[in-house]
C-alpha cells in the first residue's frame, strides 16, 4: 500500500487547456483525420511487404563470417538494359577488399545462383565454387587475422526478375532484405557495412543515381560513364541503381548547421508529368528539424527518386538515395523514408531481430515530423493511430524475435505493420511518456552522435538500451525487455473507492490490476486524475512496479472521481476502472508522514513523521515522473516524533513527492520547490 497526501489545485490551467483543445479540435478535425494510405509508414510497409519474396537463406548454408569487407568497386555495363526489349542481363565485375578477422584461405560469399553466373575470380581469388547461392573463392594463400586482401569477380547477371528491375527506359534495384546477392556477389548482412565505389556504363540519354556523391560522369560518343562513390560505408542491403532515359533532376541545397558555406545537395530524380514540390517544399526545413534533434545530416548527398509501376508501394531508404513509387511526393512518406536517413542508414540495425530500430524509430519520428509541422496534437493523434491499429491487427508476438538474426523471417513477418511499425513507433511514445522529454531527446542525440559505437555502424538493441541507461542515469532494462521481448500489452481491471475519514479530509483507495494471460506484467508509471466536488482536480503519478499494487490518497476535499491515464499516455494498453472495492485490502497505517514546511519552497524545508517503534527508515524524494531523484535518510529511527531537513540546492524546480519508507509500510506526499 502506498498512501499519498496531495493538495488540491484549482483547476484553471486543466480547463483552460480543455477549451483551446475543444477550439483547436474543429480546426484541426479534418486535418487530424489521417487516411491510413497518407501516412509514410503505411505505404513503407506496403512496399516491403509486397516485394518479390527472397530466397530464405537456410542455416546450413549460413556463411560464417571470419572477414570485415571494406570496399565494394562495382563496374558494370548497363548500356543494354535501356532499349526494348530492356533485358535484366548486364555483365560487370566487384573487387572486393576485406580485412581478415579470423585466419583462412577461402572466403565466403553471398550470390544467388539463378540470377548471377560468375566468369573468374582474380588478385587474390584463384579459383572458385558457386553453389546453393553461397559463392566460395580460393585465395592464393592463408591470411591471417589483421590482414587485408582484394580479391575481383567478373561476372554476369541473367535475364531474370530478381531485385534488378528493367522496363520502358529504367532500370533500378531494390534490395532488402537480402536482395542485393541477386545482382552482384557479397557478404549480404546489415552489420557488415562497406565502402562504395561504383560506375557504370549507360547510354547517353540516360540519368543515373547511386549511393553516394556524383565523383564524375565521362561523355564519350554514346555513351555516359557515371562514377559514384559513397565516402560513408552502405549496408549491402541499402546499395542502390536508380536510373531512367529522359529522367527530370531538380537539385535543392542544404547549408550545413556546423558551415553555413557548406552546402549539401539533396537531388530530385523525377518522372515527365509529376511535380516534386510537396517534398522540395519541406525537405530543407525537415534536414534543420531532424539535425537538431538528433545530429547534424550525417551524409555528403542525399536525393530522392520515383520509380515505374514495378515500384508501386510507398518508399525505400537507400543510403543518401530513396526510392519513391510513381508520383509519390508525400509529405509524411518524405518523412518517414527521410528519418531512415539517421535511423537504419547511418546507423543500421545489426541484425533483422534488431529492426526496430530501423523501422520503430522512423514510424516515431513521422508523428514527430507533425509536432513539429503542426502541433502535439497532431503528433498524438498520429501515435493513438498507431496504438489503436495494433490493437486491432496484433498477431501476437513480440517485437524482438531472437531467430530472426540468425534466420530471416518472411516479409510478412518482418514488416508487420501493427508490430514492427505501429506498436515499435509506440514503444518510444512511451518512454517519452516514462523518462520526460529531457531525457528522451537527449538519449536520441547522444544515441546518434554516438560516433565510438553507433554512427556510420550497425547497432543491435542490447548495445543501444546501454547507452540509454548511460544518457538518463538510471537501468532502464526493464522497460525495453517488457515491451519489446514480451508479446502483447497491458489489459487493466482497475478499481477504487472514495472514503470520508473525518475532520475535513477524504481518502482516494486505488487498485492497479492487469488481469491478461498471454504475457507477463508490464511495469509502468501510472497518471491518476483526481476530480473533487468544488471543481478542481490533481494528477498524480506513481509507479505501478508489481500487479495489484494499491495506492492511497489523502485530500482535504471532496473527491468525486477517479480517470485511469487521463491523457492516454500508456497507448499499447486495454483498461477499465471501476468504483468499488473491498475496504479490507487497504492496509491500516500506523507511522504518520506530515506535509513539509515550508511548502512550496525554495533552499530548505522540514518534513516531520511519527513512528510507533523503533524501525529501519529511508526517506526518498521521487520526481514527477516517479524516478527517484535523491535519498534524504537511510539508517536506523527510534520510536517518537522527529524532523529531517531537505536540502532542494541539487534540485530543479518543479513537482516532486517524498516518501517515508519502514519495514513495514511507505507513505508519500507531494512538495513543490520554487524557483
Amino acid at each position: 500500500m502506498k498512501q499519498i497526501m496531495v493538495e488540491t489545485r484549482l483547476l484553471f490551467l486543466r480547463k483552460h487547456t480543455l477549451l483551446v483543445l475543444i477550439l483547436m479540435f474543429f480546426s484541426l478535425w479534418s486535418f487530424s483525420q489521417r487516411q491510413m494510405e497518407s501516412y509514410g509508414s503505411w505505404n513503407c510497409y506496403q512496399k516491403k511487404i509486397h516485394e518479390k519474396p527472397f530466397l530464405q537463406q537456410k542455416s546450413l548454408n549460413s556463411p560464417k563470417h571470419s572477414f570485415d569487407v571494406l570496399k565494394y568497386t562495382l563496374n558494370l555495363n548497363l548500356y543494354n538494359c535501356y532499349t526494348t526489349p530492356y533485358p535484366h542481363s548486364f555483365s560487370g565485375t566487384v573487387t572486393i577488399r576485406f580485412r581478415v578477422d579470423t585466419a583462412l584461405n577461402i572466403i565466403l560469399l553471398n550470390a544467388v545462383n539463378s540470377s548471377i553466373v560468375i566468369d573468374s575470380v582474380s588478385i587474390a581469388g584463384i579459383s572458385f565454387l558457386h553453389t546453393g547461392d553461397i559463392l566460395t573463392v580460393t585465395l592464393d594463400r592463408t591470411y591471417n587475422a589483421g590482414e587485408i586482401a582484394e580479391v575481383m569477380i567478373a561476372y554476369h547477371h541473367l535475364n531474370v526478375y530478381d531485385s534488378f528491375f528493367t522496363g520502358g527506359g529504367i532500370a533500378f534495384t531494390d534490395c532488402e532484405p537480402e536482395g542485393a546477392r541477386d545482382w552482384f556477389p557479397c557478404w549480404d548482412k546489415p552489420s557488415d557495412k562497406a565502402l562504395l565505389d561504383f560506375t557504370a556504363k549507360v547510354p547517353d540519354n540516360v540519368l543515373l543515381a547511386s549511393n553516394g556523391r556524383l565523383q564524375d560522369s565521362i561523355h564519350i560518343a554514346d555513351t555516359i560513364y557515371y562514377h559514384w562513390i559513397s565516402r560513408d560505408p552502405v549496408a549491402t542491403y541499402l546499395t542502390v541503381i536508380t536510373s531512367k532515359v529522359g529522367y527530370n533532376l531538380d537539385i535543392l541545397y542544404w547549408p550545413m548547421l556546423s558551415s553555413p558555406t557548406t552546402l549539401v545537395p539533396i537531388r530530385y530524380y523525377y518522372n515527365a508529368g509529376e511535380d516534386p514540390t510537396p517534398s522540395e517544399s519541406i525537405i530543407l526545413d525537415m534536414t534543420d528539424f531532424y539535425s537538431n534533434k538528433f545530429c547534424e545530416h550525417p551524409f555528403e548527398k542525399n536525393g530522392f527518386a520515383t520509380l515505374d509501376a514495378q515500384f508501386i508501394w510507398g518508399g525505400m531508404e537507400n543510403q543518401t538515395l530513396i526510392s519513391f513509387c510513381p508520383d509519390c511526393w508525400d509529405e509524411y512518406l518524405t518523412a518517414h523514408e527521410f528519418a531512415h536517413q539517421w535511423f537504419g542508414d547511418m546507423i543500421t540495425c545489426g541484425t533483422w531481430s534488431d529492426i526496430w530500430l530501423n523501422e520503430g524509430f522512423a514510424t516515431y519520428i513521422e508523428a514527430l515530423w507533425s509536432e513539429h509541422a503542426y502541433s502535439y496534437y497532431q503528433y498524438k493523434s498520429d501515435i493513438d493511430y498507431y496504438a489503436n491499429y495494433y490493437l486491432s491487427h496484433n498477431p501476437g508476438w513480440a517485437i524482438v524475435n531472437p531467430n530472426w538474426a540468425i534466420t530471416t523471417p518472411p516479409q510478412n513477418e518482418l514488416f508487420n505493420y501493427a508490430v514492427t511499425y505501429c506498436k515499435g513507433a509506440c514503444v518510444l511514445h512511451m518512454f517519452r511518456y516514462t523518462v520526460g522529454d529531457s531525457l528522451f531527446f537527449a538519449s536520441l542525440k547522444e544515441y546518434a552522435g554516438d560516433t565510438t559505437n553507433f554512427k556510420y555502424k550497425s547497432a543491435v538493441i542490447p548495445d543501444f538500451v546501454s547507452k540509454i541507461n548511460q544518457v538518463c542515469g538510471q537501468n532502464l532494462e526493464w522497460y525495453f525487455n517488457e515491451w519489446l521481448s514480451q508479446p502483447n500489452h497491458p489489459v487493466y481491471h482497475n478499481e477504487y473507492n472514495i472514503a470520508n475519514i473525518g475532520g475535513g479530509n477524504w481518502t482516494v483507495n486505488f487498485l492497479a490490476n492487469q488481469v491478461q494471460t498471454n504475457t507477463g506484467f508490464f511495469k509502468m508509471p501510472i497518471e491518476l486524475l483526481i476530480n473533487f466536488s468544488g471543481g478542481s482536480d490533481t494528477v498524480v503519478k506513481v509507479m505501478n512496479s508489481q500487479n495489484n499494487e494499491i495506492f492511497s490518497f489523502t485530500f482535504n476535499k471532496q473527491p468525486i472521481n477517479l480517470i485511469f491515464d487521463p491523457d492516454n499516455q500508456i497507448v499499447l494498453k486495454q483498461a477499465s476502472t471501476v468504483l468499488g472495492f473491498n475496504n479490507n485490502n487497504i492496509l491500516s497505517s500506523s507511522i504518520i508522514l506530515y506535509q513539509n514546511n515550508p511548502n512550496p519552497f525554495t533552499g530548505k524545508t522540514t518534513i516531520g513523521l511519527e513512528l510507533p517503534s523503533s524501525d529501519k527508515v529511508r526517506i526518498m524524494i521521487y520526481n514527477d515522473f516517479a524516478q527517484p531523484v535523491a535519498e534524504v535518510f537511510n539508517g536506523q529511527m527510534n520510536r517518537g516524533k522527529h524532523e529531517v531537513e531537505i536540502d532542494a540546492k541539487n534540485l530543479a524546480p518543479g513537482i516532486y513527492y517524498y516518501s517515508l519508507e519502514t519495514s513495514s509500510e511507505k507513505k508519500m506526499r507531494k512538495m513543490v520547490i520554487l524557483k
